[in-house]
C-alpha cells in the first residue's frame, strides 16, 4: 500500500524560532521516531520538550507527515537542555537503527550491497530531510559520508548532527555488524564539554570544527550483500519517497550563501570569489543577487558570524580565542572588537552574565 501522501507545505505543528520571511523546509517525522519514550528515559519531559518547539506528539508516530526542519532540529537541542544530558543527540542517534528512519531508512537496507546502500543513502535524503547536503565521497586513502543543514535560518544544530552521525553509522552496521566502527567523525559545531564520549561511542577520532559533519570509512567493504537487499523494493521505496517529498526543498540563494560562509569560516575570513566558485556561480552575479536583497557579501558574513558567536560564548568550556578561530578570525583582539560592535559588551562580560 502507497503511505499517505503528505502535503509539504504544511506541517505538523507551529513553527519554533524560525525568522520572518524565510522559507520553510520539511523533514519526515520517522527522523523523530522513539523520541518520546528517549526524553523521558533520560529524565526530562516530552510534553514541555513538544510545547516549547511547537511539535504535536501525535505526528511523531505517523512515517510520512512532514514536520518543520526547523522545530525538529529545535526540539533536540530543547530536549538536551529539558535532560540535563549535552550529548542527548549523541545518544539518542547510537541507539537509531535504520529500520527507524522510515522510507529513507527501508532505501538503504533493501540496497544490494553496502556501497549502494550509502550512495541511495546520499543521493535520496535530501528527499527525506529538505534544504540539507548529503554526498557520498572520496578523500583520498578515505570515503566520506557528508552531511549539512542548508537552511541558513537554522544555527544552532549540534545535537541533529551528532545524532544523524549515528544514525549513518548504523546504516554501514547494519551490513557489517555491530562491532563496526568508522575511521574519524567529523562535526561542523565546536568541541563539546563531554567529547570523550564521542570517541567513546564510535571508537574513532572525533574532530570538530569542520567544514561539514561526515564519518570516514574505508572502500575494503563497499561489495557486501546488505542482508535485506532487495531490488524491487528498492525501486518501489526510491519512487514512494520521491513521490511523498515531490522535491528536495532547495533553499534560497542567501541561504546557500550563508551555508558556503559558515562552511568556510573555520578556516579563515571567507572570499566572495571562493564562496561564488563553490556556488557555480560569477562573482558579479553573486553581488548582484545580494545587492538586490539590500546586502552586501559583508555584511552576510557578519551576519553569519554574529548569530554562531551568540551561541558558542554561550558554550563555557570553549575558550574565547577558539570562538574566534572558529568564526574565521586570525586575532582574538579583532573577534572582540567585533563581539563589541555586535552585543555592546566584550566577549567575557557576556560569559560572565555581565552583557
Amino acid at each position: 500500500m502507497t503511505p499517505h501522501r503528505p502535503n509539504l507545505g504544511q506541517t505538523a505543528g507551529r513553527t519554533a524560532g524560525r525568522r520572518t520571511g524565510t522559507v520553510q523546509h520539511n523533514i519526515l517525522a520517522a527522523a523523530a521516531s522513539g523520541v518520546s519514550g528517549f526524553i523521558a528515559g533520560q529524565g526530562g519531559c516530552p510534553d514541555r520538550v513538544f510545547h516549547r518547539v511547537g511539535v504535536e506528539e501525535r505526528a511523531l508516530g505517523k512515517p510520512t507527515i512532514a514536520l518543520d526542519l526547523a522545530a525538529y532540529v529545535a526540539m533536540m537541542e530543547v530536549a538536551a537542555a529539558d535532560t540535563g544530558n549535552d550529548n542527548f543527540g549523541l545518544l539518542f542517534g547510537r541507539q537509531f537503527q535504520p529500520e527507524m528512519l522510515g522510507l529513507i531508512g527501508s532505501i538503504a537496507l533493501a540496497a544490494p550491497t553496502l556501497g549502494s546502500a550509502l550512495d541511495h543513502l546520499a543521493r535520496l535524503f535530501p528527499f527525506h530531510q529538505q534544504a540539507t547536503e548529503t554526498r557520498f565521497v572520496r578523500d583520498g586513502e578515505f570515503l566520506r559520508l557528508e552531511y549539512r543543514i542548508l537552511d541558513g535560518a537554522i544555527v544552532e544544530r549540534r545535537q541533529d548532527a551528532e545524532l544523524t552521525m549515528g544514525m549513518f553509522a548504523n546504516v554501514v552496521r547494519a551490513c557489517l555488524g555491530p562491532g563496526w566502527m568508522p575511521e574519524e567523525v567529523h562535526f561542523e559545531h565546536p568541541r563539546p564539554e563531554g567529547w570523550r564520549q564521542h570517541e567513546a561511542l564510535f571508537d574513532a577520532p572525533a574532530h570538530f570544527g569542520q567544514r561539514t559533519n561526515a564519518i570516514l570509512l574505508r572502500d575494503r567493504h563497499l561489495d557486501r550483500r546488505m542482508p535485506g537487499g532487495d531490488i524491487g523494493r528498492l525501486t518501489t521505496l526510491c519512487g514512494t519517497l520521491v513521490d511523498i517529498a515531490r522535491d528536495t526543498g532547495t533553499p534560497p540563494l542567501l541561504d546557500r550563501v550563508r551555508a558556503e560562509v559558515r562552511a568556510c569560516l573555520p578556516d579563515g575570513p571567507p572570499y566572495i570569489e571562493d564562496i561564488a566558485d563553490r556556488l557555480g556561480i560569477a562573482r558579479w552575479t553573486l553581488q548582484r543577487r545580494l545587492a538586490d536583497d539590500g546586502l552586501s557579501f559583508s555584511d552576510l558574513v557578519e551576519a553569519v558570524r554574529r548569530d554562531l558567536a551568540a551561541i558558542y560564548i554561550s558554550q563555557r568550556h570553549v575558550p574565547v580565542a577558539d570562538i574566534g578561530i572558529l568564526l574565521g578570525y586570525s586575532e582574538v583582539s579583532a573577534f572582540s572588537r567585533a563581539f563589541r560592535r555586535w552585543f555592546g559588551v566584550s566577549p567575557a562580560k557576556m560569559r560572565d552574565g555581565r552583557g
